[in-house]
């Protein structure tokens, strides 16, 4: 039996049956009932912009996938790269694809020496390193003029690669300039991660050496924050992506939707509230003032996940191995307090909040050596995949340009009143 739901308009007597298909309803049957009576959904929280084969997520059994395969087995025996390459092309690659793609990523990290000095260099001396990195790829379309021919695979590939290839060494150059240090150039003898981190940190010494717990941490970190289906950076970069705007323009644009503290900057939210919270000692009443309304625990909960989010736990164990090396911080224990008696209180288990990605991963950042500022822009590299990914998913399957419906709750038609006649407005 076809599972399906039924639409009956009062006002007629008319009714449509729609079948159920993938867990959605289609809207055309609604829209040849009602005609112009539109769906109110502010935020698009039940609203599915599209379909899509890339990731996976059910909220209620704290369950992420990418392509099909549980996010908890990447994290563990993949990397990085071979999470991009299965973003984009839908399986894991062969050793020889795998060669191939990383060889393509590594030749493609320098960006041209005329827009680094020129353009990313012309920035105020302190100017925040996510706000150098959005305007830097939007700039960067004007380098590559074909990648707006979007209709051509070939063209389009060319420009996912040397995206994801040089926002690594982008982020790295804003952060360098912001602190008033030398560019570093990308070393092709490093592997992704540990090339990032050589960018970031390196000093005088003649090749950057990176601890492997150190170069782990962060590549479970960018697998985990390679997608998370249609957030509010990845639906961005959809609905820019549909007016058939050049990739660069359509990463700028969810860059900048990842720049707003309410999608990007949740884990830096989490290190504050932890450090207003100070000790040990002030977990319980904090939890009450919590439960009184007077204050917020960030980190806990999320808009898709009713049960543990999967990369908390995965971060929270990688954790470990970066306080062993790095030196316990005093933040750690008062989080793993809050978590403990946050999970026992049934206030919190009656409401299913539980911690989410960013209760941990701005600990591990500040660990890693990481500035808060660097936080946004940590999360929007891994991130160019998934969202490059979408992109081309979407232009393969010819969707339409978006153009939400709006319900109109303003005046009515009135008059035009000439200004020496009119009143001030209360």
């Amino acid at each position: 039996m076809t599972e399906s739901i039924t639409i009956t308009d009062n006002r007629t007597g008319e009714s449509v049956e729609i079948p159920i298909l993938n867990g959605g309803v289609d809207s055309g049957g609604w829209a040849k009932l009602l005609g112009n009576v539109w769906f109110s959904d502010d935020a698009f929280s039940h609203t599915a912009i599209g379909e899509s084969s890339i990731t996976q997520i059910v909220g209620a059994e704290g369950i992420l996938r990418y392509r099909g395969y549980p996010i908890e087995q990447l994290a563990l025996r993949s990397t990085y790269l071979e999470v991009a390459y299965l973003l984009l092309f839908g399986e894991l690659p062969t050793p020889d694809q795998f060669d191939g793609w990383r060889d393509e990523i590594t030749h493609h990290t320098y960006i041209h020496e005329n827009f680094r000095k020129r353009f990313m260099e012309s920035f105020r001396y302190d100017a925040h390193p996510m706000g150098v990195l959005v305007s830097s790829l939007a700039a960067l379309s004007t380098y590559y003029p074909e990648a707006k021919d979007i209709e051509d695979p070939e063209v389009r590939m060319r420009q996912i690669v040397r995206l994801i290839a040089k926002v690594p060494t982008m982020a790295a150059a804003a952060h360098r300039f912001s602190i008033g240090m030398p560019f570093v150039y990308p070393d092709n003898d490093l592997d992704f991660t540990s090339n990032f981190l050589s960018m970031m940190f390196r000093v005088a010494e003649p090749r950057y050496h990176c601890h492997p717990a150190v170069r782990r941490a962060l590549e479970i970190l960018f697998i985990l924050h390679a997608d998370h289906s249609q957030n509010c950076s990845t639906t961005t970069a959809r609905v820019v992506g549909s007016a058939h705007a050049d990739p660069y323009s359509v990463v700028a644009a969810a860059c900048a939707a990842l720049y707003g503290p309410r999608h990007g900057g949740a884990n830096e939210a989490v290190l504050a509230m932890l450090r207003d919270i100070g000790s040990y000692e002030n977990v319980d009443p904090f939890i009450a003032d919590v439960k009184a309304g007077k204050c917020r625990l960030m980190g806990f909960g999320h808009r898709v996940y009713k049960n543990y989010d999967p990369r908390a736990r995965i971060i929270k164990e990688a954790a470990d191995e970066v306080f062993q090396l790095a030196g316990r911080s005093p933040l750690l224990d008062i989080a793993l307090k809050l978590e403990e008696v946050a999970l026992a209180d049934e206030y919190f288990i009656s409401r299913r909040l539980y911690p989410n990605v960013d209760f941990y991963s701005g600990l591990i950042y500040e660990a890693l050596k990481f500035p808060t500022n660097m936080f946004t822009v940590l999360f929007a590299i891994p991130r160019t995949a998934g969202w490059l990914a979408h992109w081309s998913e979407m232009l393969e399957r010819s969707s339409r340009i978006s153009r939400p419906r709006q319900l109109y709750v303003g005046h009515p038609e009135r008059d035009y009143v000439p200004m020496a006649e009119r009143t001030p407005s209360a």
